[in-house]
This record gives C-alpha cells, structure tokens and sequence, in this order.
C-alpha cells in the first residue's frame, strides 16, 4: 500500500468526525486492526496470545465491544508491524479516545446494559430509521408521555429512578437540534397515536410535540393507518441506523422487554432495509402527516 492510499486510510481520521463518540471510535478501531491483523494473516489466537488475552477477547476487541488499553494496542502494531511512527500514534490517539466515556454513564446506575450501545452508535449516526409499533418514538417522546411509558416498562421504580430515566431521555434527545444533527425518519403505527397514555393533556402535548417535530427539517414522520391492514414488519419496533464512515456499515437495532439485538451481518441488515421501505412505501406520505396528527389531535 503506497503512502498516499495509507494517509487516506488514516485511523485518525475519525476524531474528526463532528459525531464521533467512543462508541463509533472502538468499533472503527476494532475494524482496522482487524484488517492489519488478517492482511498479516495473524489468527485471533496468536493476537490474543500477543495482549495476553484470548481468541475472545480479540473479537470483542475487532467488533468494538470493548475498549483497549494503549499498551493492548501497542503490542498488536508491533505484532502486525506497524512500524510508522505517526500511524501508531493515531492508533494510540484513537485508543486513548475510545477509552473515554460516553455522556450516558452518569446514568449508569438507571440504564440498561445493552443500552449505552444504541446511545453511542445513535449519537454518531446520519440517518436513524425507526419504526414503532406501540408507543412514540423515544427521541419524540415529551417528558410526561415519557413519565407514563417509563412507568408500564418499569413498574417497580421508585420516584427518584423514574426521574433519572426521564432525565435520560430527554438529554438523549438533543441530538436532533445539534449541529450536524443525524435525520430521524420514523414511521408510526396509528395504534401508537390513538392508544391514551395518560390524561388527554398528556395526550395533546404529545400530539402538538409530534407536529412540531414534523415541520424540522432533518425529521421525516409518517403514519402507518389501521386502513393499510397488515404490515411488513417483524412484529415489534425496528431501528436502523446509517453513518457516513465508511468503516461502519448499517446496522439493526431490535429491543425487547430485558434485552436487545444488534444485527450488523449484511444479509440480515439487507432484509430488514427491505420490510423498512416497504413500510414507507406503504404508510402515508409525509406531505400528509401534519394533517392527519391536526386531526387527531382535535378528537382529544
């Protein structure tokens, strides 16, 4: 690889990314130095055996699970002979980066384990597709109807944690009014519109908060009506989401009562793009969400 195609495949490039949290960055450090590791023909073994770990701990480490300490990181160049100086420092950088946590851990003590994941990839996505069968999208949600679905999903909270979770979600939605905010395109079921969640002031918030949000620009919101009859979707809500680092492909996110999936196989994202477009396809345009959310609105 000649010096010019290796400074284009900079791993530091990321640290530019105006996204990039350290869920992004371990993933793309995972990717690349799986990449040097199988362009040396090195099996996960002998890497693990290099960190003085195992086979496992090398693929978590790959598929970004985890972060790595600089020295983990250090030897694996050495073994991978990685030998300039400024590329095993833009590793290191990126080490030292991943390494870093996210704003969501001071929300450790409330928050799902599997959760900080959808945070971070959330945080440093383009495009999150969502499609949501019960309730309101989460990064649509206001703080009261977020009181009444935090109270079904988690029944045995006290005040104090039910507040903490609010209190997370709400920050969890800035990203849509950031610079370089990523473009939420959601697609709701009519059921999750007309079930009542509270009282009819609940309700009306929520609804005038859903029109609002359909007027950004970078939010795209469109219904799903009782009249389309049976959908193409995998039974309960799906999020996939999109980034424009080209190391990261699309990825899957399904969540259920206590735990979550992440699907990143090709094949598996292929087929879930598909149910995805044909939902937009099949639900009403987005020319015509205003005017459908006005009408329900004025039944409450």
């Amino acid at each position: 690889m000649g010096a010019q195609t290796r400074r284009e495949a900079s791993p530091g490039r990321i640290l530019d990314h105006p996204r990039g949290g350290p869920t992004i960055l371990r993933i793309v450090l995972g990717t690349q130095l799986r990449r040097l590791r199988e362009e040396r023909g090195i099996s996960r073994e002998a890497a693990g055996e290099a960190i003085r770990g195992s086979h496992a701990k090398i693929s978590r480490l790959e598929l970004g699970r985890v972060g790595c300490k600089e020295r983990d990181v250090a030897d694996l160049l050495t073994l991978y002979e990685v030998w300039d100086q400024q590329e095993r420092e833009e590793y290191l950088e990126l080490a030292r980066h991943a390494g870093s946590p996210g704003w969501w851990q001071k929300y450790s003590d409330v928050m799902s384990p599997w959760f900080d994941r959808l945070l971070g990839l959330e945080e440093a996505a383009t495009m999150i597709r969502t499609y949501e069968v019960q309730f309101v999208p989460g990064l649509l949600q206001t703080r009261d109807y977020a009181r009444e679905v935090i109270r079904l999903g988690h029944p045995r909270d006290d005040s104090r944690r039910s507040e903490r979770r609010i209190e997370l979600r709400m920050e969890r939605q800035a990203i849509l009014d950031r610079p370089h905010a990523p473009r939420l395109w959601a697609v709701m079921d009519e059921a999750a519109l007309r079930r009542p969640l509270g009282s009819r002031e609940v309700m009306r918030a929520q609804l005038e908060r859903l029109i609002e949000a359909s007027q950004q620009p970078n939010i795209t919101l469109q219904i799903a009506p009782f009249s389309m009859g049976g959908l193409a979707a995998a039974g309960g809500p799906v999020t996939i989401l999109r980034f424009l680092e080209p190391d990261l492909p699309d990825i899957v996110y399904l969540e259920q009562l206590t735990s979550s999936l992440y699907l990143e196989k090709r094949e598996e994202v292929e087929g879930y793009l598909v149910v995805m477009d044909r939902l937009c396809a099949m639900a009403e345009p987005p020319s015509r969400t205003t005017a459908f959310l006005e009408k329900l609105l004025a039944e409450y």
